[in-house]
């Protein structure tokens, strides 16, 4: 016969397991929260990435573009209501990925000696490009599968076959360290190689705002774990370095990283003593 005043039953001892996982997750949000505060701290003492002075112009005239233009204006709508942001690649991301591949258009178009109606029409090429290059971001090989989406949901929008497949050979093409598809044109491969610059400039100080913090949050990565593969991420943050494609991205895109590395460094410090004793 059980001991009435010591017995515990399984279901008291499940609902005791219960609250104490509670009171964990509850208690690594709260962690994650404190450090990434601390984290933006670090990166609002670093100055901008040079890009942003110097083609200031470029970035305003992409900006006008993506508020004003009707077919960006819908496709936005479009993507606001498909992406999901628990990735760290949603909407946000999207947007800055749009406007700086816009920018990089504009620049590597004037390079290009292409006439400003051109120019015009490959900068919402771009745009469409940038908006929909995650759209497919948690579904494994998400590159192809946006690629073959962003084909299929075009139909609907006044693009030529080529322009349709310009954006979706971008998408195709901006995972890094993949293999890339062959573009045959100089004004397909030019979009593609903005999109996959503008994307990786998100590697930088980006990373330590938004983009981190999203994807433990989603994953539910415990602390210790976090602070395991850290010293890789940095590794694949130092490898991307050589890998910008357009002139102006080789020129500006190193900078980007080497913020995001100096930021890493220091918040991987911070964690380490301030947040010891979580670890």
């Amino acid at each position: 016969m059980k001991d009435n005043a010591c017995y515990i039953s399984e279901s008291h001892i499940n609902q005791i397991r219960l609250s104490l996982k509670k009171k964990q997750k509850q208690t690594d949000e709260q962690t994650y929260i404190s450090i990434r505060k601390r984290a933006c701290q670090i990166v609002f003492r670093f100055p901008p990435p040079d890009f942003y002075k110097d083609f200031s112009w470029a970035i305003r005239l992409s900006r006008k573009s993506f508020e004003t233009d009707p077919v960006i204006v819908q496709l936005r709508s479009f993507a606001a209501e498909h992406l999901e942001n628990d990735f760290g690649h949603g909407l946000k991301h999207a947007v800055k990925v749009t406007l700086d591949a816009g920018a990089l258009t504009l620049i590597e178009g004037r390079l290009a000696a292409w006439s400003e109606e051109f120019i015009q029409r490959r900068l919402c090429i771009a745009q469409c490009a940038g908006l929909l290059h995650d759209i497919k971001r948690k579904e494994k090989d998400h590159a192809i599968k946006g690629a073959r989406y962003a084909r299929k949901i075009l139909k609907n929008y006044p693009f030529s076959a080529d322009e349709v497949e310009d954006i979706s050979q971008a998408i195709r093409n901006h995972e890094a360290f993949k293999k890339t598809l062959e573009i045959s044109t100089p004004e397909g491969l030019l979009i593609s190689d903005c999109l996959y610059d503008a994307d990786k400039f998100r590697w930088g100080p980006d990373n330590f705002t938004d983009t981190v913090w999203d994807m433990v949050s989603f994953f539910k990565t415990p602390l210790p774990k976090f602070m395991d593969i850290y010293p890789g991420g940095m590794d694949k943050l130092v490898n991307i370095k050589s890998t910008f494609r357009t002139r102006t991205g080789k020129k500006y895109g190193p900078q980007f990283i080497d913020i995001g590395l100096a930021i890493g460094e220091e918040l991987y410090e911070v964690i380490k003593t301030e947040f010891a004793h979580f670890l």
